[in-house]
């Protein structure tokens, strides 16, 4: 019996939800940040085997706004909670539920979507905290599986797909069987830019970063991409922080995300950053929907 169906996955900054989905995927499709909200638009990940099409709905996360930006991809968290046929609820293995966690649990207790909770990072403490730890949500009663796993080594992830195989229903194969996601390579080539500024910049600046990758093509006759792509940024002094001294960082971040592009490309690239102030672009709706927040 061949099943389909669409999982969402939502959790905090920092328990490895990227990870998690990259693992699964076997590509650098979901951005990897430890900075929060790093995923900004809900991205559909496809993974197909001979029994079953799941297609993973990485959202940007549920957590207080700040701004339009952070209600826009709130609104998209939550949105996707009624509109899947599986929650999956990453957590790390803290033995305390902190404030962010609480947040997201109140809103999965009013769903009647069936949720899989994954205890993510087991491989770094003991058996008897990961039970402590299972017990600890366990009272909750809102999960109808919860199941401890390494993202990094993929421990636990056959037997989470068996869960979701119990779970997902009869269905078809909604997409072709080789895609593995909906997103334009361009928005994914800006997603591998604006990781390499989350983990290159200090705290104040990534939030108020946006990449617009202006053009991408490939030269006559030869293995190479042209790419063309402004680092918007909101203030004038994180300009200048952007490019940095003599633009070393410009260049650390251009040399770092040219070899991921590369790598998920499979071809030689040519990368050219430039960088933009578009003061407080995060509060205008004009400029949310213009950079693609719609």
């Amino acid at each position: 019996m061949f099943k389909s169906g669409f999982i969402t996955v939502l959790g905090r900054s920092n328990v490895g939800k990227s990870t998690f989905l990259n693992k699964i995927m076997g590509e650098k499709l979901s951005i990897i940040s430890n900075k929060p909200q790093t995923t900004r638009n809900k991205i559909k990940l496809i993974y197909t085997n001979e029994k079953m099409q799941c297609v993973f709905l990485d959202t940007p996360g549920i957590q207080k706004p700040k701004n339009k930006l952070g209600e826009y991809m709130l609104k998209v968290s939550k949105e996707s909670l009624n509109e899947v046929d599986v929650v999956t609820y990453i957590v790390d293995t803290s033995v305390n539920i902190g404030e962010n966690e609480q947040y997201i649990i109140d809103f999965l207790k009013d769903i009647n979507t069936p949720i899989i909770l994954l205890i993510n990072k087991v491989d770094i403490v003991s058996q008897e905290e990961i039970e402590k730890i299972k017990n600890m949500y366990e009272k909750l009663e809102i999960f109808k599986k919860i199941i401890p796993i390494s993202a990094l080594s993929g421990v636990g992830i056959d037997k989470y797909f068996s869960e979701i195989y119990e779970i997902l229903p009869e269905g078809p194969m909604y997409y072709e069987e080789d895609d593995i996601t909906d997103q334009p390579v361009k928005q994914i080539v800006s997603e591998i830019i604006r990781e390499k500024t989350l983990n290159y910049l200090q705290d104040e600046i990534p939030h108020g970063i946006n990449i617009v990758v202006e053009s991408m093509k490939t030269r006559n006759n030869s293995n190479m991409y042209d790419i063309h792509a402004t680092i918007v940024v909101e203030k004038k002094s994180h300009k200048g922080m952007v490019i940095g001294k003599n633009g070393q960082m410009i260049k650390k971040i251009g040399t770092g995300a040219r070899k991921d592009i590369e790598t998920f490309l499979d071809s030689n690239v040519n990368l050219k950053l430039w960088v933009k102030i578009d003061p407080d672009w995060r509060n205008k709706d004009t400029k949310l929907k213009e950079y693609g927040y719609k």
